[in-house]
């Protein structure tokens, strides 16, 4: 039995994702299958008997495959729902395909072209009216001879017209941004078209159009349901149960026989003189009239939404209300009012929708509440629970919350600590102690301890009075240790500051089996602010930030050029103030083709404020090619550096593995894109200068040598990060014989002996988590593997956010014993929700807005103009502004940035890192910007 080269071309282009767990050989002349988990040959049925195998679903798969991964058996099941339909959807465009190409007499032969076409996307099918209009000429021929054909081939002329027409509409597809009101999640998971009146969408993932049928039935295709449509075979997993979940609530019977038998009334807030007026498209609630549901009020009305875009054109035009394509609801109070039953439901759903949001936005706006709080888990399940209450909700007392409620959830938190207290002795843990100064000025620190099960926040002090005491430090430090158990502690991790330097010098040497060390993110962040100083990156930093500040202080401007961005905002919010300096400058790399059709339109010419100095100056920039190109440079010197940060700060997969590589990396960028040895050890010395602090941390040089897919790719004597590993082992492991133990064991680790030579250990060095990999491969090495799971377990940056609602300042400002109690109970529950919830955090987020103040601290610069503005203003319009929604089509998909580390170490000067200090003091900006 042999491969087939041929078989395998064709199995590049199988969609089918069972394709990749099973390998392709030719008996003779007929194909097999096997598959990679357990060997099983087929001999025939195909990839579904495959997937009906690695699914374990009963059928002609036969037995069930023992060694799949579960991942991969849950996707296999959910692809297997959707087989049919897609089958049959192959099946349809491919029969739109022959009749479109027959009706035209057209010849694949003559034409040029091979009948190739998936027909699956909109591209496609666009792609093939192309070439249906370049054949124009025989329609015209026929149309001029009609009279003389018979009446059959009359029919058939029509025909062809028809399909003509249609094709014709397709390609004039025009894309519709979806509006904020839209909070269905599935909306995130489509774009909108304009063709010829009638709304379209279109699904992101698989390239499905859907004609009619509203979001729900592109929610029921993300869910796998079949029914009114095929199911998406591209979709992530987790984006599937999302679609399930919110299709198991919105769709329950339920609610739905609840909404049919209840009527709705107004509120009678004034009985004597008032009257319901509420509006939808100009027509009175009071006649029977038939409400149409939002999804359809958009398809229905997309004249609404077309015309906010040819008025917003003309300055000082404000948008009005309901033309997002939500229909508007207006509210007068007045007498006792009930709707009729014979109203229509979706009128009944589209008042009580408005009713409720309005409760719950005049509670947040009275109470001050931030708005994201209505992202959070606990907000939604709050509404779930009052829902299924019906009428019979009793809220609780304030003197409750403070009670009962805060005592319950107070015993719900320490039970997760003690939980947690049996992975500490496990796998080690790490003391995170973060300091910050509040507005008031005082001085305060948070503890956390971090562990593979995730962190946990213990307490919160002010240190305002020992702040720069570094014995004060280290007695708060040691008590720390004492508390968590000096045996659970691998290390602790504070700021790089000097007083935290002498205090955890003093802290090793007093406790000889704990490391201190500095954050890692806060050190690669002191770098990437050293190279916003370099004179022509400030430059070019200053540039782009005059074009931020002019967009984003014009309503029109900015409607603009969302607009051609298609919702995508040209500032990146990152952690700190550096890094969003950086990623706003690739996110406007990123969509340079979108910003230079914006200036280059005909509507940013007939814009009067085009005209003015900070217009013009818009205009030559993204006019320029020598502006564009020293911001891709920047933005390719700086990538590893925000990878880095992102790798350092990640929760789900510990950093302490990979900070050495992503240094390594980051060097190796900044010489092959520089060249010339001057100019990059300009940057290379800001590198050290901040990276001397952790280069000689043994940790970091532990986890690199303990990493497999960084150790085994590795060229050359690394003996000098060899012998940081020992200085681990001697530190982290009291007993002198298991030291001993794991130093033989390295020399079967280091030459890939046994299990770890395997060929599916190799292959595992790229896939499986370190940690994940030695305690898979290393059972012949038990103590370095306890060992190594240990080192790779552990974090090594501070969590540095710290969300507004908790009251660190009044817990540390009362005087009253109980109440500070109380206090000190409600942070400790507040925190470790927040953290917990920051772990599940969904990747579907609304799109956060960079003008929102809460991020003034990281964003100033790119928004702030230095002068003030007065009320009067016309661009001050706030209302007229289209909301941010982040097209994650336009952006792209960003690359794993652990994945992106790659392999392969063997240039020893980026390894050891020579310092000129006398040839590279001098900062040339135009050299280094001409080198792109």
């Amino acid at each position: 039995m042999e491969s087939s080269n041929g078989s395998e071309r064709r199995m590049k282009q199988k969609r089918d994702p069972a394709w990749k767990y099973c390998e392709m050989y030719k008996n003779g002349v007929k194909v097999e299958l096997k598959c990679v988990f357990c060997g099983k040959i087929f001999k025939g049925g195909g990839i579904h008997r495959v997937k009906e195998h690695l699914a374990g679903a009963k059928g002609d798969g036969g037995s069930p495959c023992m060694n799949v991964d579960s991942d991969v058996r849950r996707a296999m099941q959910e692809n297997l729902s959707g087989v049919v339909g897609k089958r049959r959807k192959k099946q349809r465009f491919v029969d739109v395909e022959v009749e479109l190409l027959n009706e035209n007499d057209i010849s694949i032969e003559d034409d040029g072209f091979q009948n190739n076409y998936d027909l699956n996307t909109v591209d496609d099918l666009l792609q093939l009216t192309g070439a249906l209009e370049s054949n124009s000429d025989k329609w015209v021929n026929k149309e001029e001879t009609s009279k003389e054909m018979s009446g059959e081939r009359r029919l058939g002329e029509i025909s062809k017209l028809r399909t003509r027409s249609k094709q014709e509409s397709l390609a004039n597809m025009e894309p519709v941004a979806i509006g904020s009101q839209k909070r269905d999640p599935a909306w995130k998971h489509c774009q909108m078209f304009n063709n010829g009146g009638k709304v379209l969408l279109k699904c992101v993932h698989c390239g499905k159009i859907f004609n009619g049928g509203g979001i729900y039935r592109l929610k029921e295709h993300l869910a796998g349901r079949t029914g009114n449509g095929a199911v998406c075979t591209e979709v992530q997993p987790d984006v599937r149960l999302r679609m399930q979940e919110t299709l198991n609530v919105s769709g329950s019977v339920g609610k739905k026989r609840k909404k049919q038998k209840h009527l709705i009334k107004m509120p009678n807030d004034n009985a004597g003189n008032a009257e319901v007026h509420t509006q939808i498209n100009g027509r009175d609630l009071n006649n029977d009239i038939d409400l149409i549901a939002e999804t359809d009020a958009v398809e229905q009305n997309l004249d609404l939404f077309l015309n906010q875009e040819g008025e917003d054109n003309r300055l000082g035009d404000r948008i009005e209300k309901g033309q997002m394509g939500k229909a508007s609801v207006s509210v007068k109070p007045l007498r006792s009012h009930t709707l009729t039953a014979d109203s229509n439901i979706a009128a009944d759903s589209t008042v009580v929708d408005n009713q409720v949001q309005m409760a719950i936005g005049r509670f947040l706006l009275f109470s001050g509440i931030p708005f994201d709080a209505i992202n959070s888990v606990y907000f939604q399940r709050m509404i779930e629970a009052v829902a299924s209450q019906g009428s019979q909700v009793v809220t609780p007392s304030c003197n409750d919350l403070r009670s009962w409620i805060l005592k319950s959830s107070v015993e719900e938190v320490k039970s997760d600590i003690d939980r947690f207290t049996g992975y500490w002795a496990k796998s080690g843990c790490s003391i995170l102690v973060d300091e910050w100064v509040t507005l008031k000025g005082r001085t305060l620190v948070k503890v956390l301890v971090n562990c593979p099960e995730g962190n946990l926040f213990l307490k919160s002090m002010d240190i305002s009075d020992i702040r720069n005491s570094a014995d004060a430090l280290y007695q708060l430090l040691a008590k720390v240790i004492e508390e968590v158990g000096e045996r659970n502690v691998l290390q602790v991790v504070t700021s790089g500051e000097e007083r935290y330097v002498v205090s955890g010098k003093r802290l090793i040497d007093s406790h000889p089996s704990i490391f201190w060390t500095p954050c890692a993110s806060h050190c690669i962040n002191l770098m990437l602010e050293d190279f916003t100083k370099l004179d022509w990156i400030t430059a070019m930093l200053e540039q782009a930030k005059s074009i931020t500040r002019f967009i984003y202080n014009h309503n029109i401007i900015l409607n603009m050029m969302r607009r051609h961005t298609f919702g995508v905002d040209l500032i990146d919010i990152g952690v700190t103030q550096s890094a969003t300096d950086f990623m706003t400058l690739n996110r406007m790399v990123s969509i340079k083709q979108n910003l230079q059709n914006m200036v280059s339109s005909e509507e940013w010419a007939e814009n009067p404020y085009s005209k003015e100095p900070e217009g013009l100056a818009v205009l030559d920039c993204f006019s320029s090619e020598s502006f564009w190109s020293t911001c891709a440079l920047i933005t390719r010197l700086a990538d590893p550096f925000l990878r880095l940060l992102r790798i350092v700060r990640s929760e789900k997969r510990p950093g302490m593995g990979y900070v050495y590589a992503g240094v390594y990396r980051a060097k190796e960028t900044i010489k092959k894109e520089l060249l010339n040895q001057k100019d990059y050890n300009v940057c290379w010395n800001i590198i050290h200068q901040r990276w001397e602090q952790l280069q000689d941390h043994p940790l970091f040089a532990a986890g690199f040598y303990l990493n497999p897919k960084f150790f085994y790719s590795t060229r050359g004597d690394v003996h000098h990060i060899r012998s940081q590993l020992y200085d681990c082992v001697e530190k982290l492991v009291p007993d002198p014989n298991i030291q001993d133990k794991i130093v033989r064991e390295t020399i079967s680790y280091q030459n890939g002996d046994g299990d770890f030579g395997r060929k599916m250990a190799i292959r595992a060095r790229d896939t499986l988590l370190p940690a994940e990999w030695w305690s898979t491969y290393g059972g012949a090495c038990p103590n370095l593997a306890r060992f190594a799971i240990k080192i790779l377990s552990q974090t090594c940056s501070l969590i540095g956010l710290r969300p507004s609602h908790i009251p660190f300042e009044q817990l540390n400002e009362t005087e009253n014993c109980l109440e500070h109690q109380r206090l000190s109970d409600l942070v400790l529950v507040q925190y470790n929700w927040w953290l917990r919830e920051r772990a599940r955090k969904n990747k579907e987020q609304e799109p956060v807005d960079p003008m929102l103040y809460a991020n003034s601290s990281v964003v100033e610069d790119w928004l702030m103009k230095k002068e003030t503005h007065s009320d009067g203003q016309s661009f001050s319009d706030w209302t007229t502004v289209y909301p941010p929604m982040g097209n994650i089509i336009l952006l792209g998909s960003r690359a794993d940035d652990f994945e992106a580390l790659g392999a392969g170490f063997d240039d020893f000067e980026v390894f050891n890192g020579v310092r000129d200090s006398d040839e590279t003091t001098s900062d040339k900006p135009g050299e280094l910007a001409k080198r792109d």
